[in-house]
């Protein structure tokens, strides 16, 4: 009843392979991105935008490169974090090293940069996959953990491995509020994430999905799948790596390698297990769940405890964020492996059918 595309007749092929075919799904969107450009910069606080809005909207970025490279070419990776943290002192680098570097290609190139080093650790996916896929990728996380600490150069020579940017300008706008930074990073996910949908509907994208479900079988029928699966690598490093970039300019302004430890690395593939395998809203839908949760259970568990008169400390509500982020991942890959996404996807074909029996 409330979804349903009768009388929407496509004309055209351009208009029968629109991102958003169905009339709702074109009003949700508009509604939505209103909402977060124009309605959330007008009732957001400045601690609302730093702690809660910008951290999303970087990690659904993440989320998304990651979710293409394991969700549509079903190639595991454990190296995430590194190739942030590639992105983030790449773009560091360009951006110090050469005077008047705007911060748009400063962001681009240190994707670049993550893009070549997910290049030369995504070779082994030509020979190995499953759990040695993995393990090959996570050696990337012990690599440029070690070149960033060991590497002065990458650095600038600090002794203490730490880096910092300020005085952040686009075309001539300071980056100076949080508002600001948050509606920059804003536009680029929305720019990435139409261009990431675009390129999982056109040929590379159906070779990535024939490679995830039967790979002998896509090599038979004519894809190859040295191109196909280093596409992906290439692809997905350079989200991620621009992710990186912005995490550490936008979000933490100084960091130093810890910041893009392996436990990122975990965090983004929660985010898109939790989220949805192979969909471009579950990046987003479990991103979201992963930043918001743990903000949540700080202010939900003092409370609960305090209803029955007890108290739990920090490292108690640590520890209990934790064991539940474990319990999702758990439910969720053995109740539903598709995510949140999936649950969407079964709501909607609800509605298209409600109020009647099914």
């Amino acid at each position: 009843m409330f979804y349903r595309e009768n009388g929407q007749f496509k004309t055209t092929y351009r208009a029968d392979q629109q991102i958003f075919a169905i009339r709702q799904d074109r009003i949700a969107m508009a509604l939505i991105l209103a909402a977060l450009f124009v309605v959330v910069p007008m009732f957001a606080s400045d601690y609302f935008f730093r702690a809660i809005l910008i951290p999303l909207v970087i990690m659904s970025m993440a989320a998304l490169g990651v979710n293409i490279l394991v969700g549509y070419c079903g190639q595991i990776s454990l190296g995430s974090g590194a190739f942030m943290a590639v992105g983030a002192y790449g773009a560091w680098n360009f951006y110090t090293r050469f005077q008047g570097m705007p911060l748009v290609p400063a962001v681009i190139l240190g994707g670049l940069c993550a893009m070549f080093f997910g290049i030369l650790f995504g070779l082994p996916s030509l020979r190995v996959r499953g759990l040695y896929l993995a393990v090959a990728t996570l050696a990337a996380q012990f690599f440029a953990d070690w070149m960033f600490l060991r590497v002065k150069w990458f650095t600038n020579y600090s002794p203490s491995g730490s880096v910092s940017v300020n005085h952040l300008q686009v075309f001539g706008y300071p980056l100076d509020s949080a508002l600001s930074r948050y509606l920059f990073c804003l536009a680029l996910l929305v720019v990435v994430a139409l261009l990431a949908k675009n390129l999982v509907r056109s040929a590379i994208g159906r070779e990535w999905m024939a490679i995830r479900d039967m790979d002998v079988a896509a090599a038979v029928i004519g894809i190859r799948p040295m191109y196909a699966k280093l596409s992906a690598f290439a692809v997905s490093s350079f989200i991620i790596g621009m992710a990186g970039a912005l995490w550490a300019f936008i979000h933490l302004s100084a960091w130093e390698p810890a910041a893009f430890s392996v436990e990122v690395s975990f965090r983004l593939l929660f985010m898109v297990i939790i989220g949805g395998l192979g969909s471009i809203m579950g990046s987003f839908l479990g991103a979201g769940f992963i930043v918001v949760l743990p903000i949540f259970l700080n202010q939900f568990l003092p409370w609960l405890f305090g209803l029955f008169g007890l108290s739990i400390s920090t490292a108690g509500v640590a520890h209990t964020e934790l064991m539940i982020f474990g319990a999702l991942i758990v439910w969720f890959l053995i109740v539903e492996p598709h995510g949140l996404a999936k649950l969407w996807s079964t709501a909607k074909q609800k509605l298209r059918i409600w109020p009647f029996p099914h």
